[in-house]
């Protein structure tokens, strides 16, 4: 068992970074949290990633108890090769929603679907 525990205890020494890497500065950093549940904050390092984030207590639902925290933000950060990669995003009721011009998109729904949904929330089974 004692030597179990040694070969895990090894495992975890060795999956340590090795060599000097130095902490990233942080350049920037806010934030603020008000009574009403809203929220706002903010850094940036020294390699160039900026995060930002706020969010607000809203009411998603039909009953009064339906409240929920929506929140919006942004992050931008510099790949190996240099490329600046900035992700827009909300999280609402209607869930994570993520933009960005590196992400993937589907295509446009077809034509005969959009009529077809059309016609089922106009016939109210939608």
């Amino acid at each position: 068992m004692k030597f179990i525990v040694a070969l895990a205890f090894l495992a975890v020494a060795l999956a340590a970074p090795q060599g000097d890497k130095k902490p990233i500065e942080i350049i920037s950093s806010n934030s603020e949290m008000n009574a009403d549940g809203s929220y706002s904050f903010d850094f940036e390092s020294a390699d160039g990633t900026k995060v930002q984030e706020s969010g607000n207590q809203k009411q998603v639902g039909p009953k009064p108890e339906d409240i929920g925290t929506v929140s919006k933000g942004s992050y931008s950060f510099t790949t190996p090769d240099g490329v600046v990669l900035t992700v827009n995003w909300v999280a609402d009721e209607n869930g994570f929603q993520a933009t960005g011009d590196h992400l993937p998109t589907p295509p446009p729904m077809p034509e005969h679907v959009v009529k077809m949904l059309a016609d089922l929330k106009a016939a109210g089974l939608l």
